[in-house]
């Protein structure tokens, strides 16, 4: 029983004591006037009477009532009723108080009135003061006070004749019972009654009406935003105009917040002098009147209801989380329908009859029901999580919140996080926790009634009749009995407070109210006290907690084949099958992901723990410790899957034995996870513990059984086994029965238990948190928790995946002190921290607490100790994880720079590299190292995917083929881990793109970029590979050289440039002419405007040219030096005239060879030695130099041999256009003469290069290029032998695109023509093929188009440029104007190119259309067509007997490409070895192709960039090689390989820009005068010769030219063939192309076979994409030759060379054809084939008739081997390949082969060749495979079995037992003998099979 109010207070109004305006309320009297023992009379009642402050009023207002809530220290609530009412003040009046206080009213009067005087009423002298009447009780029973108060009101107003001092006796004497549902009636002795009900279970709260009214207010949305709000620990103000309403809005709040206790502040009305508390910092939910509004507008973070206006206002700065989806949408779909029952129907068409709203009480209740059902949903079995740590002498609980959210499936939830956090949550768990109490709505609902939710939740129907039967039961638990609730109260009259008769409230005599008091007070003391029963029980758990939310943990959601890999994969380790556990490893590690497969590993790796202990050998340890750190790198710091809990047991039970004494537990290699450094899971893991173990001591010995996994406890006990929450309930239960003695011995029992488990826990965070290397002093990163925790890497002892650190927490958990200080020091401060808070919670006596204090360091300190034995001897381990570096073989001569660098090499966008069109499994990425040397970059390692783990993979390319680097950052394929990379493309089409190990620094990385750029970029030329190859010299200083007896070529070569630089020194004083830049500064590209400088200089003195006869001594050598030069060797070939007749000037021949360039003087990218016409005299060519650029005029390079038609090249001529004006300003004026002259010169000498023609070339007539159109317009069927092809357009010969400015032949213009001959070449060339029927796939038309009408020269020159020339007056030869691409046109349709075969990273969708359409854009095949199309065209003018000139840019790009391919193309000769050679050195070394420039060979030449013109024409001639493979002696390798050398730098033959800057250096003649002994090789060529002679690589076997064959390939694009060097790459040994290196992939190390496989066979697997197909499978031809080669070796002979056993086959074939005289002649055998087939297939010439060597290939079939041979021929038989000759009997041969065969009797074991034949059913054998005739027959007729046989005497030795086999006819028994087992078995079965085919 409790009293019904404790104090009765009467507060009038009194005057300010400042005498302010405003007045203050006044305690007139209180009862009873001592305080009540139990308690204290509250202070500030007089400040919550009036909130709004006490105030005169005008008029006299109805009396008012509401309920102030006041909350007192110790956190008890008092309500107090508040009743209202006005009276007059007058002067006149008798007022019930001392003078004072009158005089004081009357001041206050006075001031009031003169305040209010503006709105006062009719009488202006009348005011009203308030006077309120308080009740203060700590009961919350609204109605009966409101009923109280009003009775002693009515009885004052009416007048009644009522004692007020009985009433307010009776009223504070009343007693009324808790709870329990009784009910009471009470009397006050006025004729009253009011029956007072009290509700069933007091936990639950009283709303009455509050929440309804709170919703009508606000809203769904509005409230559920409140209740978040208060919730997360909002500050909430509600505003309104009515007080009662802010009280119970205050109190639906709080009563939607049942089961949590609302612990802040709580000020339902908040008096308006207290207005400062609203800017408090801690949470509130406070009412306040809404005149004060204004007040409350700059508070920044509180959220204000507006109860009037039906608002909510959340401001910017405060977020308040929402309700967990599905639950926040479900809440609110259940409100709408509680509120709104019509919402269902508004749509239906036949709505039913309107139905019954449910009445506002019980509308009330339902609302609270949804919140109920809400709370039931989200705290679903928190009794789980709950952590019983002490029962005796009073439970302590704690809950595991990680855990709880974990498996609620709400890690990620705020709202939940926050509320978990909060104070009422922690109320919530210490009063609900308790195991053994009386329980209430809510412990039955998230006990029992979950399922059932569940179930509902998408039915609203059913979950709002479950929200009704909840209703019920809160109301009745409000109205235990509805029906007899009946009061019977007086109450004052209507308007009675306007009366103005009644007097002032009366003053009451204390003496009587406090005898009534003291009376009860009495006869209570008699009574015995009233004991509250309560009925205490065992709180349900409820069902084990499920996710709210099933949620598919995204790609990671674990299948039970996955799990079934993670056991697998743990079996394996367990098993010691490491092989298979590697291959699994990858799997299980994207499995780990999940947190269903981490599970699955704690409790897999649980079973292998005995006696807690599980000792591994050093690979296992490293496995599983690899698998524990991909578990815990995604662990949070608050573990919520309880993940690292389970592994902490195991990191203390996995070891191995580093040496005797010395162990390595496995917490030494996991330390670096945030989890291990976080206070609050350690709390968790601890308190599991201990409930753990708190449970054991009281079960019963033979409940004792603790398995291991509830040592890992999260207390899920077992079905048979009672929870430690049911055991704790018991022992409360039992708690009171037992004596003393019993319950201090089990407190001193669990106190022992936390205590030693306090001890070892000390110890657990010791081993996870002191590093192995605690010597070092490095600070873990914000290691979360332990500032200031150094912690070493342990990536020495395993390769650990945890890069993860978290943020530091704030200092209450971390350290505040951020000095540097030693390991254990911060060690020991966080394990005492840690011991400080648990064992105070758990209630450890002080002096145990103590003892462990002083412990803490010794545990540390021995731990220390302990590991530095364990580090010492680890490091001694070899490191397990990274593979072993392999080393690359390098060149002869090249260096490492820098040794590996461990990278990951990653999948480019090559399909073959990932096993894509090639096949074969991925071999990228792969894990290994990058070397840098001299030479190259270079790439090996192994493929990570296990699969394919035993191949070794190497990519490498010359580092000055490099051409751009970048940084990536990029994810390691292994760990993926974020990683820096980088990525070096190179122009050889190899491409690195490499992630750097974790273990290389970034300052490695750094290093290695600078050293590659220092190497790739040589400040000079000397500085290249090419150079320092094989000097030992220190740089510098130049190499000493052997004395010869006369001058050495070197110090000639060095006069030779002493002269020039004379000569041209003197020039130099007279004008600046352009030169190239000389070496020093080469490569820097000269301005735009100096390199088309025209290039003036006053004609020379004399002494520079002095004719040839008067040659000093000196020049003399230099002259014989020149004359060894390729040039003159092939002038002397071509009949252009030796040295020797042109010094002697025999005027009979055309052309002569000029020195006049012997000094360079002229020209200086020109050779020293040039042929000009014999007419002109060497003076004359300076001036005629001058009018084309760089001063490379004219010069012959080629004669034909049939029409005696020139070939010259020459740079272009200088533009008179604004370029030239340009140019001219800068150049100092020769003055007008002179420059007529020059070109005066130039017609003389086009002149004299006309007379040189042969004179029938005049007698024909003059030509014109018409001829072109005018054949075409016949359209003749194409013969089988002319080709020529066609100009068209480079995509197709559609006429309609000839008008675009893609048809760059449209533009030809012949400004050389008087006008009357009509329209111009251009339109002629282009309208044959308007005109024409264009051919199909391009084809030539009839060459007999061109008529004998021709011009004697045609100049090809660029269309800008041949302006400035002047019509031929006698018209003898004629322009051809084309536009052509530049050098950066080239430059950047390369870049495209690279970019398309090797895309850099790997497609998204791979397909052949997306190579086909970037390969496209490059339009480098439309830059291949058209070099192709001027070539030809040239070839078809020289052809018919026309000179060409060819005249392009500055005549050492497009002109060498077209003048090499037209020599190629016209010459058989140059399509030889030796020819082709020749023709390189003499277009493109001699006359001064800029490698180094376009090669960007230095620094200078940076800027420049990579200009691949060589490699263009290279491809050219692949193409052209294509479509003529028998017409070339040298195989598609050769190209290749000339290709990847200009680029290599390796030899010096592609360095530098011309011969002069060759002689400059002492490069030119050193090639013949140093070769001392075996140097390395120095020049491309001699590597060639040389390695030649070894290997037929460099052999076209299908080289049968035709001595007068001119080509003419086609040029479509629609022909042309991507090469297949761009595309193809080896990756078993990197590029094929430094032979040295490709002797075969080095041997896997013995270790890395499978453990106990089988001894290797000789058969392998070609993979397309990892071997080089022409080595592993070579043609037939290359096999025989290696057979025969190998055949010499055994037998002791010396192997000769290829070729001459080559040539001697074909001589003895062709020998043998002629006389067997069967069938026509090899000659007559190829041309009876047609014609046009020479070019798409392959016929041996010389092949006997009878041969079956048919090479029949396609045109694109040849690409990928190094002979032109198909792969069909090289699996062919050899033998069929070479039966020469078919035997007279037609053969059949079934099967044939080599086998040993015993003689009769007495004779030896001999070698046969056998031939099975079905068809005549018979084995015959020969002497040899060539054998034509039979030594003997086997009839199979007569065999009567066939069976193994055993060795006989004299059987061969090295041949295995089992390939003996026995024939038994009827007349003997033969012994066979096979080569080996498989070849035996073949036999046997072929004989068997024919025996049972007969």
């Amino acid at each position: 029983m409790a009293r019904l109010a404790d104090y009765f207070v009467l507060v009038a109004f009194g005057p300010h004591p400042r005498g302010s305006g405003e007045g203050q309320g006044q305690i007139l009297q209180r009862f009873p006037e001592k305080d009540w023992e139990d308690n204290p009379f509250p202070q500030g009642i007089e400040l919550f009477c009036q909130p709004s402050g006490w105030q005169l009023c005008p008029e006299r207002n109805p009396p008012t009532f509401f309920v102030a809530v006041l909350t007192d220290i110790n956190s008890e609530r008092h309500y107090c009723a508040c009743l209202t009412f006005w009276e007059p003040v007058e002067s006149t009046q008798e007022v019930v108080c001392n003078e004072d206080t009158t005089e004081k009213e009357e001041e206050a009067d006075e001031g009031g009135q003169a305040r209010l005087s503006s709105t006062a009423p009719a009488q202006p002298g009348q005011l009203f003061a308030p006077k309120t009447l308080v009740l203060v009780s700590r009961l919350d029973h609204t109605e009966v006070f409101r009923n109280s108060l009003g009775l002693i009101y009515a009885i004052h107003v009416e007048g009644l004749n009522v004692c007020l001092e009985n009433v307010i006796g009776n009223l504070l004497t009343c007693t009324v019972p808790l709870a329990g549902g009784s009910q009471r009636t009470i009397s006050l002795g006025a004729g009253d009654r009011q029956v007072i009900q009290t509700p069933l279970v007091d936990s639950l709260p009283v709303s009455r009406c509050s929440v309804a009214l709170l919703f009508r207010q606000l809203g769904i949305t509005n409230v559920l935003s409140l209740f978040c709000a208060a919730l997360t620990e909002h500050k909430v103000l509600f505003l309104s105009r009515s007080y009662q309403r802010l009280a119970d809005a205050c109190r639906g709040l709080l009563a939607l917040l049942f089961p949590l206790r609302y612990s802040f502040t709580y000020v339902p009305i908040l008096p308006a002098q207290l207005l400062e508390v609203l800017s408090t910092p801690t949470p509130f939910i406070i009412g306040v009147n809404a005149a004060f509004q204004a007040e409350t507008q700059e508070l920044l973070d509180v959220i204000v209801a507006d109860l009037d206006g039906g608002t909510v206002t959340v401001p910017e700065c405060v977020h308040i989380p929402p309700l967990p989806e599905p639950l926040q949408s479900q809440t609110h779909s259940v409100l709408s329908m509680v509120l709104d029952p019509e919402l269902e129907l508004a749509d239906l068409a036949f709505p039913p009859p309107t139905t019954s709203a449910s009445s506002l009480k019980m509308q009330d209740k339902e609302l609270r029901a949804v919140f109920l059902r809400l709370f039931a949903q989200l705290l679903q079995g928190y009794r789980w999580c709950l952590h019983i740590v002490r029962i005796h002498p009073e439970p302590v609980i704690r809950f595991h919140k990680a855990a709880f959210l974990g498996q609620r499936g709400l890690v990620e939830d705020d709202f939940l996080m926050k509320v978990l956090e909060g104070m009422a949550f922690a109320g919530f768990v210490s009063e609900r926790g308790v195991p053994y109490r009386s329980t209430d709505l809510f412990d039955e609902l998230v006990a029992h009634e979950v399922a059932r939710m569940r179930a509902d939740e998408n039915h609203p129907h059913r979950v709002l009749r479950h929200v009704q039967e909840l209703a019920e039961q809160l109301y009745k638990n409000e109205n235990p009995y509805p029906a007899v609730a009946m009061h019977k109260v007086q109450r004052p009259g209507e308007a009675s407070h306007l009366r103005r008769t009644h007097r002032p409230f009366p003053r009451l005599d204390e003496g009587t109210v406090q005898w009534i008091v003291d009376q009860a007070a009495a006869k209570m003391q008699g009574a015995p006290p009233a004991v509250k029963a309560e009925r205490k029980t065992t709180v349900p758990s409820g069902p084990p907690m499920t996710a709210i939310l099933e949620r598919c943990s995204g790609p990671h959601i674990n299948s039970a084949r996955r799990l079934e890999v993670v056991r697998n994969c743990i079996s394996y380790v367990f098993e010691g099958k490491m092989l298979e556990a590697k291959k699994l490893l990858p799997a299980v590690l994207r499995a780990l992901k999940g947190r269903a497969a981490r599970r699955c590993l704690a409790h897999e790796l649980h079973l292998h723990v005995q006696q807690n202990r599980a000792v591994l050998d050093h690979q296992q340890f490293d496995f599983v410790v690899r698998m524990m750190n991909c578990c815990l790198q995604d662990c949070t710091s608050l573990d919520e899957h309880g993940i690292a809990a389970a592994l902490l047991p195991l990191v203390t039970a996995f070891c191995r034995k580093l040496s005797p004494g010395v162990t390595q537990f496995a917490y030494s290699c996991v330390q670096e996870h945030v989890v291990w450094s976080t206070p609050q899971f350690w709390e968790a893991m601890f308190y599991g513990d201990v409930q753990t173990h708190i449970r054991a001591l009281y079960l019963e010995p033979s409940d004792d059984r603790v398995s291991s996994s509830q040592e890992v406890g999260e207390a899920q006990s077992q079905d048979d086994e009672r929870s430690a929450l049911d055991v704790a309930s018991e022992q409360r239960r039992l708690w009171p029965t037992l004596s003393q003695e019993k319950q201090q011995e089990l407190v001193q029992k669990e106190e022992s238990t936390v205590f030693s488990q306090a001890i070892h826990y000390a110890n657990r965070m010791s081993y996870l948190l002191l590093p192995l290397d605690s010597s070092k002093s490095r600070l873990l990163r914000e290691r979360a928790g332990l500032g200031d925790l150094e912690s070493a890497s342990n990536s020495l002892v395993t390769n650990s995946m945890a890069g993860s650190v978290a943020e530091s927490y704030d200092t209450e958990s971390g350290f505040e002190d951020a000095e540097t200080c030693d390991v254990a020091g911060a060690v020991v401060r966080f394990i005492n921290r840690f011991v400080d808070k648990v064992c105070t919670e758990s209630g450890v006596t002080s002096d145990h607490l103590k003892g462990l204090h002083v412990m803490v360091p010794d545990i540390v300190q021995m731990h220390i100790e302990t590991l530095e034995a364990v580090h010492r001897e680890s490091k001694r381990l070899p490191p397990i994880q990274k593979p072993k570096l392999l080393r690359p073989r390098l060149l002869p001569g090249e260096e490492c720079v820098l040794d590996g660098l461990r990278v990951y090499l990653l999948p480019d966008g090559r399909e073959e590299g990932v096993g894509g069109s090639g096949g074969g499994p991925a071999l990228l990425p792969a894990e290994g190292a990058v070397f840098l040397t001299t030479y190259r970059v270079i790439f090996t390692g192994m493929p990570t995917d296990p699969l394919v783990g035993e191949q070794v993979v190497v990519r490498s390319f010359p580092v000055a083929a490099l051409t751009k680097e970048k940084r990536i950052s990029v994810q390691t394929p292994v760990d993926q881990l974020l990683q820096d990379g980088l990525q070096l493309r190179s122009c050889t089409f190899q491409l690195l793109k490499m992630a750097f190990d974790e273990e290389v620094g970034s300052d490695s990385a750094e290093l290695f970029r600078k050293q590659l750029h220092k190497l790739r970029y040589p400040p000079d030329i000397r500085g290249t590979f090419a150079f320092t190859l094989g000097s030992a010299h220190t740089p510098g200083r130049p190499p000493r050289v052997a004395k010869d007896k006369g001058p050495s070529l070197r110090t000639l070569s060095r006069n030779l440039v002493k002269n020039a630089k004379k000569t041209i020194g003197r020039q130099y004083v007279t004008r600046k002419k352009y030169n190239p830049p000389s070496w020093e500064h080469r490569g820097q590209p000269p301005p735009e405007d100096q390199e088309d400088e025209i290039s003036v200089s006053e004609e020379l003195e004399p002494s520079t040219l002095t004719p040839s006869s008067a040659l000093k001594p000196s020049d003399r050598m230099t002259m014989s030096s020149l004359v060894e030069r390729a040039c003159c060797r092939d002038y002397q070939r071509l009949g252009l005239g030796t040295l020797s007749s042109s010094l002697s000037r025999a005027k009979s021949e055309p052309f002569r060879i000029s020195p006049v360039n012997r000094m360079y003087a002229i020209c200086r990218s020109y050779p020293g030695l040039l042929i000009v016409p014999q007419s002109i005299q060497d003076n004359a060519l300076q001036r005629v130099s001058r009018c084309y650029r760089q001063n490379r005029f004219p010069v012959v390079c080629w004669r034909s041999g049939r029409s005696k038609a020139v070939l010259l090249r020459s740079g272009g001529l200088h533009g008179k256009g604004v370029v030239g004006l340009f140019k001219a300003q800068n150049t100092p004026s020769p003055g007008q003469t002179q420059a007529d002259s020059s070109s005066l010169e130039q017609e003389k000498y086009l002149q004299a290069v006309v007379s040189s023609m042969p004179r029938y070339a005049d007698s024909s007539g003059r030509n014109t290029l018409s001829s072109f159109s005018s054949a075409h317009m016949g359209g003749h069927v194409p013969s089988p032998r002319a080709r020529v092809t066609t100009l068209s357009n480079p995509m197709a010969a559609s006429a309609s695109r000839w008008t675009a400015s893609r048809g760059k032949w449209s533009s030809v213009r012949a400004s050389g023509r008087s006008s009357g001959l009509g329209a111009d070449v251009g339109s002629r060339l282009a309208s044959r093929d308007l005109l024409s029927t264009p051919h199909t796939n391009g084809a030539p038309p009839d060459s007999g188009f061109l008529r004998p009408q021709r011009a004697a020269l045609y100049i090809i020159g660029d269309k800008a440029q041949l302006k400035g020339v002047r019509p031929d007056p006698l018209q003898q030869w004629e322009l051809v104007p084309i536009e052509v691409f530049e050098a950066r046109q080239v430059k950047a349709s390369f870049k495209k190119l690279l970019k398309a075969c090797v895309p850099g990273c790997p497609a998204t969708e791979p397909s052949p259309a997306s190579f086909l359409r970037s390969l496209e854009d490059s339009e480098w095949l439309i830059q291949i067509h058209k070099l192709l199309q001027i070539s030809v065209l040239v070839v078809e003018l020289l052809d018919s007997g026309s000179s060409v000139l060819v005249s392009l840019e500055d005549g050492w790009d497009i002109t060498t490409q077209v003048v090499s391919l037209v020599q190629l193309l016209s010459d058989p000769f140059y399509r030889t070895l030796e020819g082709f050679r020749l023709l390189v050195e003499k277009e493109w070394l001699s006359f001064g192709h800029r490698f180094s420039h376009r090669g960007a060979h230095t620094l200078a030449g940076q800027s420049s960039g990579f200009t691949p013109v060589f490699l263009q024409f290279l491809d050219c001639v692949h193409q052209v090689h294509l479509q003529f493979p028998m017409e070339f002696e040298f195989s598609q390798f050769y190209l290749k390989f000339l290709g990847y050398h200009h680029a290599s730098r390796r030899f010096r033959t592609f360095l530098l820009d011309s011969d002069y800057e060759r002689i400059e250096l002492g490069l030119l003649y050193e090639e013949k005068g140093e070769r001392r002994g075996q140097l390395a090789c120095r020049s491309v060529w001699e590597y060639v010769d040389r390695l030649s002679k070894r290997t037929p690589m460099f052999y076209n076997y299908t080289y049968a030219p035709e001595d007068t064959e001119v080509l003419r390939p086609y040029s479509n694009v629609s022909n042309l063939k991507v090469w297949d060097f761009y595309t193809e790459e080896t990756l078993a040994e990197g590029p094929l192309y430094d032979w040295e290196l490709a002797q075969g992939p080095p041997e896997p190390p013995e270790e890395e076979r499978p453990d106990g496989a089988a001894p290797q066979s000789r058969r392998r697997v070609v993979w397309p994409c990892y071997d080089s197909r022409p080595r592993v499978q070579p043609d037939a031809i290359s096999r025989l030759l290696e057979e025969l080669q190998r055949l010499e070796t055994e037998l002791g002979r010396p192997s000769e060379r290829w070729k001459d056993t080559w040539d001697r086959v074909k001589a003895v074939q062709r020998l043998e054809g002629r006389q067997d005289g069967r069938g026509t002649s090899s000659s007559l055998l190829v041309s009876a084939v047609p014609h046009h087939r020479r070019s798409l297939g392959v016929y041996l010439q010389e092949g006997p008739v009878g041969s079956t060597l048919s090479l029949s290939l396609d045109s694109d079939q040849s690409s990928g081997s190094t002979t032109s041979s198909s792969r069909q021929a090289a699996r062919r038989s050899t033998s069929t390949l070479y039966s020469q000759f078919q035997t007279a009997e037609s053969e059949n041969r079934s099967y044939e082969g080599t086998l040993y065969k015993k003689g009769a009797f007495m004779k030896p074991w001999k070698a046969r060749w056998f031939v099975l034949d079905k068809t005549k059913h018979q084995l015959r054998y020969y002497d040899h495979r060539v054998d034509t005739e039979c030594k003997g027959v086997i009839d199979l007729a007569e065999v009567e079995a066939v069976a193994p046989g055993t060795p006989t005497i004299g059987a061969p030795k090295t041949v295995d037992e089992k390939a003996f086999f026995d024939v038994k006819t009827t007349r003997r028994v033969y012994n066979f003998c096979a080569q080996d087992v498989p070849s035996a078995q073949q036999w046997v079965d072929r004989i068997q099979s024919c025996l049972s085919d007969a």
